[in-house]
C-alpha cells in the first residue's frame, strides 16, 4: 500500500494546534515564537513531512517550473540544448518538465496540453517536422504561459525566438566545399515551413549562384528529412550520368545515409565525393572520414532561451521596443568529409 503524504493538517491534529500555527512554524515567521517552530519542526521530522513546494508555488502565483518540447530527446544537438536550459532553470531555482515530440504534430500538441495542466510558467519549443498549424501555440499564449521558440520556429506565432544565422552559415558552409573545387553541389534540405530550413536552402542558392556554378533541379530535394531517405536520394543521384560531386545536407543525419550510399557505390570521401552537414552532432568527430558540419553552439543556445525567460518574462513584462529575436552565431566546421585540397 502507498504511504500517505504527511501534511500540515497531520502536524496540527498530532500537536493539537491549527494548521495555520504550523504553517507559520515551518514557513519561519516573524509572529511565530521560537519554541512553537521548535515544536512543529521536531514533530514534522517525526513524522517525516516533506513540504510541497508546488503547491506553496502555485498559491503565490507561478510553479517556477518550466516546460521544454523538443523533437528528440536522443540526437546531441537537443540535448545539448536541454542541458543549457537545465543549467539556467537550476541556477533561478527552477524546475524542468522534459517532453519530445519525436517529430510528431500529435505528440507534441499533448506535450504542450500536458505542460498546461501541469501549470509550468513558460514553455521553451522547438516545433516537429510535422508542425504547421499556429493552433497549440497560441493556446500557450491563450492561457497566461511564457513561450520561447528556438532552432525550429513558426514566424507567424508572437514570441521570443532564439536561432541561428542559417542562411550566412549554409552560405560559408557551400563556400567551403567550392573553394576545395566541387562544382555540382547537391542540397538535401528539411521541411520548408520550418524557416530554419528555408534559410539554409537560401545559403546554399546563394553561394551556387555567386560562384557561377549551374545545378540541375534534381540536385536539389525539398525533403529528404530521415537518414534513410537521404540515401534513397544519394544513390539516385549518384547513379546519374553526371553525378554531383559533393552533398551539403541541412542534418548531420542526412550526412549519414548520403556516406552510406557512396560506400556502396565504392566512393571514396573526400576525394570523389565532398560531404557537409548541419548541427555538429557528436558522430560527426567519430566517424571516418569525419564529417564537416556547422556548429549550432547548442547548449549556449539552450542556455540562451532560458535566459529570455529570466531576464524578459517572469515579471510578466516585455519592453515592447526589444526586438524579440537572439541570433546565434554558429561555426563552420571543415573536416576530412569536405576537404581534398
Amino acid at each position: 500500500m502507498t504511504k500517505k503524504r504527511i501534511t500540515i493538517y497531520d502536524i496540527a491534529l498530532e500537536l493539537g494546534i491549527s494548521p495555520s500555527s504550523v504553517s507559520k512554524a515551518l514557513n519561519n515567521y516573524h509572529g511565530a515564537s521560537k519554541k512553537l517552530k521548535e515544536m512543529v519542526n521536531k514533530k514534522a521530522i517525526e513524522l517525516d513531512y516533506k513540504h510541497n513546494s508546488a503547491a506553496a508555488n502555485l498559491r503565490r502565483g507561478s510553479s517556477k517550473t518550466i516546460g521544454v518540447i523538443v523533437p528528440h530527446i536522443n540526437q546531441h544537438f537537443f540535448s545539448d540544448a536541454i542541458a543549457g536550459i537545465e543549467e539556467v532553470c537550476f541556477e533561478n531555482n527552477h524546475s524542468l518538465i522534459i517532453c519530445q515530440s519525436q517529430e510528431s504534430y500529435k505528440k507534441e500538441s499533448i506535450s504542450i496540453e500536458t505542460l498546461i495542466h501541469q501549470d509550468v510558467d513558460c514553455i521553451i519549443i522547438s516545433i516537429s517536422a510535422e508542425t504547421k498549424s499556429l493552433d497549440f501555440l497560441k493556446q500557450i499564449r491563450s492561457n497566461h504561459i511564457h513561450l520561447i521558440q528556438f532552432d525550429r520556429y513558426l514566424e507567424d506565432v508572437d514570441s521570443w525566438k532564439v536561432v541561428n544565422n542559417n542562411k550566412e552559415a549554409s552560405y560559408g558552409a557551400v563556400n567551403q566545399l567550392i573553394k576545395q573545387g566541387y562544382e555540382r553541389i547537391a542540397f538535401l534540405g528539411g521541411p520548408e515551413h520550418i524557416i530554419a530550413f528555408k534559410n539554409r536552402k537560401e545559403g546554399y542558392l546563394q553561394a551556387i549562384k555567386e560562384a557561377g556554378l549551374s545545378i540541375p533541379y534534381n540536385f536539389i530535394v525539398d525533403c529528404a528529412f530521415s537518414r534513410e531517405e537521404a540515401m534513397h536520394e544519394a544513390l539516385a543521384m549518384l547513379a546519374l550520368p553526371k553525378p554531383p560531386d559533393a552533398f551539403f545536407s541541412v542534418t548531420d543525419y542526412q550526412c549519414l545515409g548520403i556516406v552510406s550510399a557512396a560506400e556502396q557505390l565504392g566512393l571514396k570521401i573526400p576525394e570523389q565525393l565532398g560531404v557537409f552537414g548541419f548541427a555538429n552532432e557528436a558522430f560527426t568527430e567519430l566517424v571516418k572520414p569525419t564529417l564537416s558540419s556547422v556548429n549550432q553552439r547548442s547548449k549556449y543556445m539552450g542556455r540562451s532561451a532560458a535566459n529570455v525567460y529570466f531576464t524578459h518574462l517572469i515579471n510578466g513584462k516585455s519592453n515592447p521596443e526589444i526586438k524579440k529575436e537572439i541570433i546565434i552565431e554558429a561555426e563552420i566546421m571543415s573536416r576530412q568529409s569536405s576537404t581534398k585540397k
